[in-house]
């Protein structure tokens, strides 16, 4: 039981390698579409990478590198600019204008919550205000995407890569955005039980990591 928990306390990290398996060894170039996707992949796999070397190897790290929270918060902000700049690009032009909209109103959220609100390398816990934010703003501009693709009923969804990618993101955000929201009252008020819905976010990663080496290998097949 200890070993299943070790592998899923690390799938932050080994499911990225599902993804980065088909670039390597499909060995053809990805669609420009896909280009922020693979950016994302790849920095990823580095962020999470340290942030569990971290908690496994903590004296191997400097004084100020002793908790991983400020790089939830690093890898928040890289996943939705990788996938704001991703849905920009696959969504119907006409609806870029709301996602555009919903982006500032981030950013604007982003600047003033580490005005007032919190520090943005605090140690002691995630970014909760944050990672809830970016879940709910990424899964607004996938409800978005997928209204304009209900509109053209000419599509193959099985076919579009993009839809692959949208489908896995929209399930890891609505998982998360609840986690995120009750997590920090939660850790308070009982860490054991918040550490067992941290599991739920890691399976949720493992399926998004799943459509991404999907999406890749259609890409690349085609």
């Amino acid at each position: 039981m200890k070993t299943l928990k070790n592998i899923l306390d690390w799938s932050e990290v080994w499911a990225l390698l599902l993804p980065l398996g088909v670039l390597i060894f499909r060995r053809r170039k990805q669609t420009k579409e896909l280009r922020s996707v693979v950016i994302y992949v790849i920095l990823a796999f580095v962020i999470n990478l340290l942030i569990d070397l971290i908690v496994d190897y903590p004296n191997a790290f400097p004084t100020w590198l002793k908790s991983n929270n400020p790089l939830y918060t690093l890898h928040s902000i890289l996943r939705f600019t990788c996938f704001s700049w991703f849905l920009l690009t696959v969504t119907k032009p006409e609806y870029r204008k709301i996602q555009w909209i919903l982006i500032w109103v981030f950013v604007a959220f982003f600047i003033l919550n580490f005005i007032f609100f919190e520090n943005i390398l605090e140690q002691d816990h995630i970014s909760g205000n944050i990672l809830t934010a970016e879940s709910f703003i990424i899964l607004a501009n996938c409800m978005i995407y997928y209204y304009g693709l209900l509109m053209d009923e000419s599509i193959i969804y099985s076919k579009q890569i993009d839809f692959w990618i949208v489908t896995g993101l929209s399930i890891f955000v609505v998982i998360s955005f609840f986690l995120f929201l009750f997590y920090l009252p939660l850790i308070t008020e009982n860490p054991k039980l918040a550490n067992s819905m941290w599991d739920f976010h890691n399976l949720a990663f493992i399926m998004f990591c799943i459509f991404i080496a999907k999406a890749f290998y259609v890409s690349s097949r085609n």
